[in-house]
């Protein structure tokens, strides 16, 4: 269709409804434009079209016949692409994948696959629901590929070195070489032990992330930290090693129970406290969403979180300052976790808990107002999240733990307390010692 009018008007009717469905006027560059809509009306196979020049002396009529049932199949057909955010560590830079329906889009993961050999490591919960389509992804229209798998059992208590050699029986027993790349098919801790072991097997090769869980989502599976639990502390023993990518398809969130999807948020809030208010106040308006599953909004927070975490990991890969506010609450959680016994709570109960043990000594200390304090306590219970330790935790069990945690610096305990407004955080060993102990009195019983 041709016209010399720059500037046009549309108007799109049935032809059995004279009024217009739609109309406006756009400018074009060029006499040639084209329309591309999608028919939602099963009986509709015509469409009117005109289109009038501004001084009314060029009017073209037009009627467009289409079959509706190729049309609908077409757009059915369409991949929604996803939304993408770059950790920036120069020529070791990886994309973060975010979308719905992504383990559908084998391109996605194979781009990545640079040898003929991949190995999918995963847990005995995640197997039965996800490895068959993520073999899939990494073979369709790919016979070059061959992959193996190592099914774990799932759990915190298991993230140990007993389970991390089962990574390593299967890949020598399958005979992996350095162009080989481990997956991780899983929520954080198989993210971390896979990672680990990728870093370590033939002192590195490849590895790809696919979490399913909203912890590994929001966090664990992005910045490139690896590693496994000691009995004497949590994350004591790993190496910092990036992915090639982090591939998040939202779907696999519809199978993870309420606990693990609360779990994770309290991650989610991590970031608005530390760094971004105003994710933060976007949280308190759609907490109900959120646990609600509504996908928009744990879009947003997923996509968010990981813009979060990304800029904080390319301006400090290696945690020598900056990246350790991203632990608030870690500190008091990792004693929780270690001195109650891994996976008895989840980590993000942990976290949440110690959160607000470290809101409390940054209030004690004067650094933070009361209206802030109960504004984290409200939406932690909002997420369902616990808001003190067990009542097992003692006084000499959060020391003990927290003498051996990875921030003591020269035998000072350094950690992460609130400061100032919403969204400004310090770390620091420069604090009163008396505000750590009445905290940690009036979380314990003894």
């Amino acid at each position: 269709m041709a016209s010399t009018a720059k500037t046009i008007s549309i108007s799109l009717s049935l032809p059995d409804n004279p009024p217009p469905l739609v109309s406006l006027k756009t400018q074009v560059p060029s006499p040639d434009f084209y329309l591309r809509f999608r028919n939602q009306n099963p009986k509709l196979t015509r469409l009117g079209l005109s289109v009038t020049s501004p001084n009314n002396r060029i009017r073209t009529l037009s009627t467009i016949r289409a079959s509706t049932a190729s049309v609908m199949e077409a757009s059915s057909k369409e991949k929604a692409l996803p939304q993408i955010v770059e950790v920036d560590l120069g020529n070791r830079s990886y994309p973060i994948y975010i979308g719905s329906g992504l383990l559908d889009q084998p391109e996605l993961l194979q781009k990545h696959v640079h040898g003929k050999r991949v190995l999918v490591v995963t847990n005995s919960t995640v197997a039965p629901l996800y490895l068959d389509k993520v073999v899939d992804a990494l073979t369709r229209g790919n016979p070059n590929v061959t992959v193996d798998s190592v099914i774990l059992p799932d759990g915190e208590k298991y993230k140990n070195m007993e389970t991390l050699m089962k990574v390593f029986d299967k890949a020598i027993e399958s005979r992996l070489d350095r162009r080989c790349t481990f997956v991780a098919l899983g929520g954080g801790v198989i993210g971390d032990m896979c990672g680990f072991a990728a870093a370590s097997f033939l002192r590195g090769v490849n590895f790809i992330q696919i979490p399913t869980t909203v912890m590994a989502q929001v966090d664990s599976s992005v910045g490139g930290k690896t590693g496994i639990n000691h009995p004497l502390g949590k994350n004591l023993i790993g190496a910092f090693y990036q992915p090639q990518c982090v591939l998040i398809d939202t779907d696999t969130l519809n199978t993870l129970p309420d606990r693990e999807l609360a779990s994770g948020l309290a991650e989610v809030i991590k970031y608005g406290l530390i760094r971004d208010a105003v994710f933060f106040e976007w949280q308190e308006k759609n907490m109900k969403a959120l646990i609600a599953r509504d996908p928009s909004a744990m879009a947003y927070a997923i996509k968010r979180s990981c813009e979060n975490k990304a800029e904080v990991v390319s301006l400090d890969e290696k945690e020598s300052g900056l990246r350790a506010t991203l632990n608030l609450g870690h500190t008091f959680g990792h004693a929780i976790e270690t001195g109650f016994g891994y996976g008895v709570w989840l980590h993000g109960e942990a976290v949440a808990a110690g959160t607000v043990m470290a809101v409390d000594m940054s209030y004690r200390l004067g650094w933070i107002d009361d209206q802030l304090v109960k504004r984290i306590h409200n939406i932690l219970q909002q997420a369902k999240l616990p808001t003190a330790p067990p009542d097992t935790m003692t006084v000499e069990m959060f020391k003990s733990v927290m003498a051996v945690d990875k921030k003591v610096a020269d035998g000072l305990l350094r950690l992460i307390l609130l400061k100032g407004p919403l969204g400004n955080c310090v770390f620091t060993g420069d604090y009163d010692r008396k505000a750590l102990e009445d905290t940690l009195r009036a979380f314990c019983k003894s």
